[in-house]
Formats: C-alpha cells, sequence, structure tokens
C-alpha cells in the first residue's frame, strides 16, 4: 500500500526543547515556554503508579518502565516508517510480531498531514509531538500509538485521549485546518490491537483541568 503525504500550506514552527528541573518544556518562535503534554497530563494516575512503585519495588519497577519505553518507541518508528512508505527494520521477533498486528488499523491511514511533528498551542499554553495527523477511515484525525502488555479498560486511558485532543487542537490552531476526531491504536502483547476512536472535544475540559492544575504546582503565569 503506498500512502499520500499532504504537503501543508504553512510552514511548521520550529521548537527548541528545554529541560527545566526535570520538567520538559517547548520555546515557541514568540518565546513562550510552554510544558509538554505529557508532563502535564503526568498527574493522571499518578497514585496508582505510585501504589504499584510501592508494591513491586523501585528496581522492578525502573526494569519494566525501562522495557516498555523502549518498546514503544520501537513500534513508533517502525508506524513512521511504515507510513512514510519505507520498509520497516525489525530488530527482534517480538516487534514484528507486535507490528503486524497493527498493519490493517494502519493501512486504514491515508492523506497524511504530520508526523512527528513538534507542535504548540497559545490558547492551552501546552506543546508536544504528535505521532500522526491523518486521515483515519477517510476522517481526518490526530492519531496516537501506544504499546501495552495488557488490554486497556477506556476509563483508565482518559489521558491518552486528552493527548491525542490537545494534538488536533495544537494542529488546529497553527494550521488552520479542523481536526474534530482522534484516534488512539494500543498494540497489546499476544493480543488485537484496541482501536479508540473519540471527539476531540470530549476531553478538552479534562485537559484544561490538569493544564490548570500543573500551572498552579509549578506557579505559571496564564498567558492570555
Amino acid at each position: 500500500m503506498y500512502f499520500h503525504h499532504v504537503v501543508l500550506e504553512q510552514q511548521a514552527p520550529t521548537l527548541k526543547q528545554v529541560n527545566d528541573q526535570g520538567t520538559r518544556y517547548y520555546v515557541t518562535p514568540q518565546g513562550n515556554k510552554y510544558p509538554s503534554i505529557t508532563t502535564v497530563l503526568s498527574e493522571y494516575n499518578k497514585k496508582a503508579i505510585y501504589e504499584w512503585r510501592q508494591r513491586v519495588g523501585d528496581e522492578e519497577a525502573n526494569r519494566v518502565s525501562r522495557q516498555a519505553s523502549s518498546r514503544g518507541t520501537r513500534i513508533h518508528k517502525l508506524c513512521e516508517d511504515y507510513l512514510n512508505n519505507e520498509t520497516p527494520q525489525f530488530k527482534t521477533p517480538f516487534d514484528t510480531d507486535m507490528f503486524q498486528t497493527l498493519v490493517p488499523e494502519l493501512q486504514k491511514i491515508n492523506n497524511i498531514h504530520a508526523q512527528e511533528l513538534r507542535m504548540y498551542s497559545d490558547h492551552l499554553r501546552i506543546a508536544g509531538t504528535v505521532d500522526c495527523i491523518a486521515e483515519y477511515e477517510g476522517k481526518l484525525s490526530a492519531i496516537d500509538f501506544k504499546t501495552s502488555k495488557r488490554l486497556k479498560d477506556k476509563e483508565d486511558i482518559e489521558n491518552y485521549f486528552m493527548q491525542a485532543s490537545a494534538y488536533a487542537i495544537m494542529f488546529e490552531e497553527l494550521f488552520n485546518i479542523p481536526v474534530s476526531r482522534t484516534v488512539v491504536l494500543i498494540a497489546v502483547d499476544e493480543e488485537n490491537p484496541q482501536v479508540f476512536v473519540e471527539k476531540r472535544d470530549s476531553y478538552v475540559e479534562k485537559l484544561i483541568f490538569f493544564r490548570d492544575l500543573f500551572e498552579r504546582k509549578n506557579k505559571v503565569a496564564a498567558n492570555y
């Protein structure tokens, strides 16, 4: 399958990534410093993550986290290469098996507007790097790729939907192209992938709640 890539009329912004006391920020061309969306949403499930680390111990928690991060990075790269009409380079049989489960869903994507693009929103005062902005089953969507060792319950991953909603808003704000839908594709160990298709605006209120929580905790001055 050949994937068509859309050439945007406007040039993508150049954002500089900086770290300030362990927090990742992006600096916009206008000089505004906005936190990454993943940082803003780090409070989501923080209690559950803390309890898990207490239960299994720091050494095991760190090992599992490193393994999950490495796996996620590899699968992201395979998806990116495939959508760029390049031949994916597999490092392990496990990667091959997990990626192959995603292929039928990836083939529902076309007219790709952006991949791995740094963006920001002055309205949200947030920045981040989107996996993909493209049509999914014919409708322009903010698409996020995830990996998991087990099947996820929808009510436990609202941070995924908030993250994708933020990307959709950033893209529309920067390029004046409406993106009203989000798609989260989760590759799961030894299972078929999970696909969650949501309306962008369904999670904006919660997204702003976590943005405000971050700003209060970090005493960030609101920029209106």
